[in-house]
């Protein structure tokens, strides 16, 4: 049955309904009136889902919550209170824990309320506003530091530890420039340039990607360039590097072993390099994961801005958004350290997130 308190059953009055809504009933019929302007024509075109989809994303979301506010708090708590971990890596792994954790609870709480109150935005235009933002400087932020991650390990494994080494410096300059980009295009829709409304289920706000004017436009267009593609081209050319490494270094690693009658080769610096491959293989694989999670979105809303709306429906719209959204949650296992444990004082840290090795970077 439909939310009896929720603006659906409002709107049905006496009419004895299940799931099921009035014939002519659109997904906007819900929506209050001063909320209708954040509303694209689009969406008048639909008939409202199955209510159970909303209490059923509400779920989700709030379970993602809860997932992430432990896994990035974890992050953040043991950065701040262990000394070995402070790395000039592990400072953009925080800085990624930060910008998950903000977008979680931000967004979640309000998503899932109006998921559990009948399934139409419930809040003001104004925190419509201030939802997508939120949400757009903290996914943005996220693909920039991942890219900034994947750029510092191509560095390492490509380059050797005699090439440019990160320092503290450098990669809290790293971070700076990552929520820079991401701020500088999440308040522009603020003023005046792209905008933020309701979308799919209009359980949530998010960029204006179906409006064919020049404004609208032209700033999805620099942003799917800039906060997509671009940091997508370098992580891909990171990682392409990387992996030829990895079979370079492990063919060479067979190589010396057999022509020293030995079985393996792990003394000293090859030890070490051998870590850094370790720590690279487990960085490509979720950067994998954040590609299969950020990339149907993207593509949604490439084709709205290309005009081809046809196939642009409410669920089509939010399930990617999920997707997308659920990536906080992976990215607190992203880096692996390497020892079983690591002293932090007198008590010891088990492997979790952050990576360490006798005080060093790894």
């Amino acid at each position: 049955m439909a939310n009896s308190s929720g603006p659906q059953m409002a709107f049905y009055g006496s009419q004895d309904v299940s799931y099921g809504y009035p014939e002519g009933v659109s997904i906007v019929d819900f929506v209050r009136p001063e909320i209708k302007p954040y509303v694209h024509q689009h969406w008048y075109n639909f008939p409202p889902v199955n209510p159970m989809w909303h209490y059923l994303l509400g779920v989700i979301y709030l379970f993602l919550c809860i997932i992430s506010i432990i896994g990035n708090g974890m992050v953040i708590y043991l950065f701040a209170k262990c000394q070995a971990l402070r790395t000039p890596a592990n400072i953009l792994v925080v800085n990624l824990a930060l910008s998950d954790l903000i977008m979680m609870t931000t967004n979640v709480p309000f998503f899932t309320y109006n998921c559990f109150s009948g399934g139409v935005w419930m809040f003001s235009p104004t925190y419509c506003e201030i939802y997508g933002c939120l949400g757009a400087i903290t996914g943005v932020t996220s693909i920039w530091l991942l890219c900034m991650i994947s750029f510092d390990r191509y560095n390492i494994i490509c380059n050797g530890f005699n090439g440019p080494k990160m320092t503290n410096g450098k990669a809290i300059f790293l971070a700076i420039i990552s929520w820079a980009i991401s701020i500088g295009f999440g308040v522009a829709p603020l003023f005046g340039w792209g905008k933020y409304i309701l979308e799919g289920i209009l359980d949530s706000c998010s960029y204006d990607y179906l409006t064919q004017d020049f404004n609208t436009r032209s700033y999805n267009i620099v942003i799917f360039v800039v906060d997509y593609f671009l940091p997508a081209a370098i992580i891909i050319f990171s990682y392409v590097f990387i992996v030829k490494a990895i079979f370079a270094h492990e063919a060479a690693m067979r190589a010396q072993a057999k022509k020293m009658n030995v079985t393996t080769l792990r003394t000293g610096e090859a030890e070490s390099q051998r870590a850094e491959i370790r720590i690279a293989k487990t960085a490509l694989v979720n950067v994998s994961l954040w590609f299969i999670c950020w990339t149907p979105y993207a593509i949604i809303s490439l084709q709205g801005v290309m005009g081809d709306v046809s196939g642009i429906t409410p669920l089509v719209t939010t399930l990617p958004a999920l997707l997308a959204k659920s990536c906080s949650c992976y990215n607190p296992l992203r880096v692996r350290h390497q020892p079983p444990q690591v002293s932090c004082g007198h008590h010891p840290v088990h492997p979790l997130v952050l990576c360490a090795r006798d005080g060093k970077e790894e």
